[in-house]
Order: C-alpha cells, then sequence, then structure tokens
C-alpha cells in the first residue's frame, strides 16, 4: 500500500524524496528540426496542427513566418529553422503547428516533424555542451540524451524573445 506521508518526505537538501525518479520526469512533446531533435514541455502546448494558410505581416522580423487563425484567434507563427539561423525547408514541405501559450497569447512554432509526448527523467538532463551552436544554445535549457538521439529541450521564453 502507499504511504502518503512516506512519499511528501524530502530530502534533506530540500529536493524530491530519494528514488522517486517517476516524479521527477517532466512531460516534454518531441519535435524535429532540419533533423534535429528537440522538445517543448508538454504543459505550454495547446495545439499541434497541419500545414496551415499563413498569412504574412509586414516589417515583421524576418523569424516570424506570419500569422495564423486558430478557431477565431490570431497566432503568430515563429519559424524555428530561421529563428536558429537554419537553412530553409525544402520547396513544397510544409511546416507542422506546435502552438504554445505564453502570457496568454497564443503562438505557433513552425517544425518540420512533431514527434510523441514522453516523460524525460530530470536525471538525463545535462547543461548545454560547449559544441552547441550558439543559436541552438541561446533558446535550449539543456539537453537529454537518448539512446538513439540528443534531445534539446527548448526554454519556449527564450524561443519567443525575438528582437
Amino acid at each position: 500500500m502507499h504511504d502518503p506521508a512516506a512519499s511528501s518526505a524530502a530530502s534533506p537538501r530540500g529536493g524530491p524524496p530519494p528514488g522517486d525518479a517517476e516524479r521527477e520526469a517532466e512531460v516534454f512533446l518531441t519535435l524535429t528540426v532540419a533533423g534535429q531533435g528537440c522538445a517543448v514541455p508538454v504543459l505550454l502546448v495547446r495545439d499541434v496542427l497541419g500545414p496551415q494558410p499563413i498569412t504574412r505581416i509586414p516589417l515583421a522580423p524576418p523569424e516570424i513566418a506570419g500569422s495564423l487563425n486558430l478557431r477565431g484567434r490570431i497566432v503568430t507563427a515563429v519559424d524555428l529553422r530561421r529563428r536558429l539561423g537554419l537553412p530553409p525547408r525544402e520547396p513544397g514541405a510544409a511546416p507542422m503547428s506546435v502552438v504554445v501559450e505564453q502570457a496568454a497569447e497564443l503562438y505557433s512554432l513552425q517544425v518540420d516533424e512533431v514527434g510523441e509526448v514522453m516523460p524525460l527523467p530530470a536525471a538525463g538532463f545535462e547543461p548545454n555542451p560547449p559544441t552547441l551552436d550558439a543559436d541552438w544554445r541561446e533558446v535550449s535549457r539543456g539537453v537529454h540524451r537518448q539512446e538513439d538521439r540528443l534531445l534539446i529541450a527548448l526554454d519556449v521564453d527564450r524561443v519567443l524573445a525575438i528582437g
């Protein structure tokens, strides 16, 4: 039987109880941008959309792909490839939209592919490696090593800090 009092006991350093790895995991939505695996906290994700018509916004920074209409709300679309200084998509390749919320506003992160929702244990996170490109380092809150790839955990606030 589960003892709630035992599981609420903190370690002497004030962190979570030792051995409680499941509780230490944060849940992320995995994405791919130019072949690089990355992830955003699933609690920030409001929607995942297939290719959408985007309306250009005059005089917007180049990272802003434009805006889209999501059930009557105007959503600013951010092209992650441009934001990260990566080459443009192949002609005809339409991005997917991961809609996130920041300060009660909706933003669409334009990505190449959307993966799965998965918990990433806190113990698997590492600081950004020195070899990580400066544009990625600017928007990353760390990396998570997996068996076959390295996921870059995106800091959505920093991704949206354009200009």
